[in-house]
């Protein structure tokens, strides 16, 4: 029997030693020998190869021993808390990506403003520099979340490998557009900016009746009851005035660029004769007759997309159409009663009316031949039709306020096609529409109230919830409606005589 003494107090019990039997580990190997070999598994050639391949029995225990002691000294090497990879580099601190000099300006805020006032601490602090009250709001957020939330804290993020690193700096250094042109409008609020009135430089004394926008330069034109006609260079800041015109005894009521861009076509009220003004020669032609012309009087026209020609709204539902180059009809066409409105597709292949009866008709322009007549859903009385671009969409108005949207497709066959939607957000005559080039938004107003107008999101059927401003008279009556080339500018005529303009910040092209 062994004796077991007590080990002194504070002294660790130390692991026991097994001593090595060379005799009992032979005879073991000896007995598993004689097991492989009743099995089958130790006849010569395979200790042969295992000898190859492994070496000795004793060979590869030395290597095992010598393999355990190499890792356990390379973890008592490796430093704690050290997880970094050798290749990988320290980070580097970010560079901003540009310096904008407005950033570096010492500005005052007013902190009287209903908005601000929580954040003031004094009845001294009437104002405060933009630096100082955005420390105070990171304050105020840290105070209210309990402290600074980890999505916060820059230098709390995922660890990327050191390529991912790289093309997300270079992609935080560039300033040109990351998303693709053809990236839809979304819906519910427009961001829009108000700009100087497009006429600033020179205001209608009476009210306008047209505005548009060159189809290839920056400038936009205004018209109006005051006798004239005005070209402007559109910039958003000061808009400048390029020329102005006066037309002796001769209100405005319809003004349009021709299709070329070349030339604008100016009808009035109670005149058979219209003016033609070459931008290009400066010269304002009067055109007192045309050839094949049976018509008291030429108050409204529309341009043809393709080629010189335009179409003429006679009366007792008659429409003629005319060449500018020559001067005269090529061709009439009749409807059931009175013409409301006309519009022509994108390709000016065809054109679209509506009467007074509340019917639409659909004519090939080439063949003067009408294709499709159809009543429009729940009107009464038409006042204005438009057409988009793009050949997807048809929007009528009506005396009651109701724009119904059709689909164009629908509209060439079908005998009573049924509206996408039906816009019921004016109460008066919707008697302006106009689509954006792009036929992501459509335009609607009524001239018979203040700030009746409406920009419809057409991928949502919605109207935009921050247009018009609410309680801000600053549109007033609408009478005409247009978009730029490439819808960044949009821009009515009312009737205080001024063309409000307004820059549509989704679109980054004039």
């Amino acid at each position: 029997m062994e004796d077991v003494n007590p080990l002194p107090e504070g002294r660790k019990a130390a692991k026991k030693r097994v001593r090595s039997d060379p005799a009992g580990e032979e005879r073991n190997r000896r007995k598993n020998a004689r097991k492989l070999a009743v099995l089958g598994a130790e006849d010569e050639a395979v200790q042969r190869l295992e000898a190859q391949v492994f070496g000795t029995e004793h060979e590869l225990l030395d290597r095992l021993a010598q393999g355990e002691e190499l890792g356990a000294s390379l973890l008592e090497a490796e430093p704690e808390g050290e997880s970094e990879s050798e290749g990988e580099e320290p980070r580097r601190p970010r560079a901003p990506a540009w310096v904008d000099e407005d950033d570096e300006r010492v500005e005052e805020v007013d902190m009287t403003h209903r908005y601000r006032r929580s954040l003031v601490r004094g009845g001294a602090e009437s104002s405060m520099t933009t630096e100082r009250l955005q420390r105070r709001m990171r304050e105020e957020f840290q105070k209210s979340m309990g402290g600074t939330p980890l999505w916060a804290e820059p230098g709390r993020r995922r660890k990327t490998a050191p390529e991912e690193e790289e093309e997300e700096e270079d992609l935080l250094r560039k300033t040109g557009n990351l998303l693709a042109s053809s990236d839809s409008l979304p819906s519910g609020v427009l961001k829009m900016k108000k700009c100087l009135h497009a006429n600033s430089a020179r205001p209608s004394e009476n009210r306008l009746t047209a505005v548009q926008f060159h189809p290839s330069a920056q400038v936009v034109m205004t018209a109006g009851l005051d006798q004239s006609i005005s070209l402007f260079q559109v910039d958003g800041k000061s808009n400048p005035k390029i020329q102005s015109i006066h037309l002796e005894r001769f209100p405005v009521h319809r003004a349009a660029f021709s299709s070329d861009g070349e030339s604008v076509i100016a009808t009035s009220l109670r005149n058979r004769m219209f003016y033609v003004y070459d931008m290009m020669e400066g010269r304002v032609s009067p055109v007192h007759s045309v050839r094949g012309l049976n018509e008291s009087r030429v108050k409204e026209f529309s341009v043809c997309p393709d080629g010189g020609a335009l179409l003429l709204t006679g009366t007792g539902g008659y429409l003629h159409l005319l060449t500018l180059k020559t001067m005269e009809v090529v061709r009439s066409m009749k409807i059931n009663g009175n013409v409301s409105g006309v519009a022509f597709s994108g390709d000016g292949s065809r054109f679209f009316t509506n009467s007074e009866d509340g019917e639409v008709y659909v004519w090939d322009v080439r063949s003067s031949r009408c294709i499709n007549r159809f009543a429009d859903d729940g009107c009464v009385r038409g006042t204005s039709i438009a057409a988009s671009a793009d050949g997807r969409f048809l929007a009528c108005g009506s005396q009651s306020g109701v724009v119904n949207i059709y689909s164009q497709e629908a509209c060439l066959s079908s005998a009573n096609p049924k509206p996408l939607k039906a816009v019921m957000n004016l109460l008066t005559a919707a008697t302006s529409l106009a689509f954006n080039p792009t036929s992501e938004i459509l335009a609607i107003a009524s001239r018979e109230e203040d700030d009746a107008v409406r920009l419809v999101h057409l991928r949502s059927m919605s109207v935009f919830s921050n247009f018009p401003v609410a309680n801000r008279k600053l549109l007033h009556r609408a009478a005409c409606l247009h978009f730029s080339p490439h819808s960044g500018f949009f821009s009515l005529a009312n009737n205080k005589g001024h063309a409000p303009l307004f820059r549509l910040l989704h679109y980054k092209d004039f």
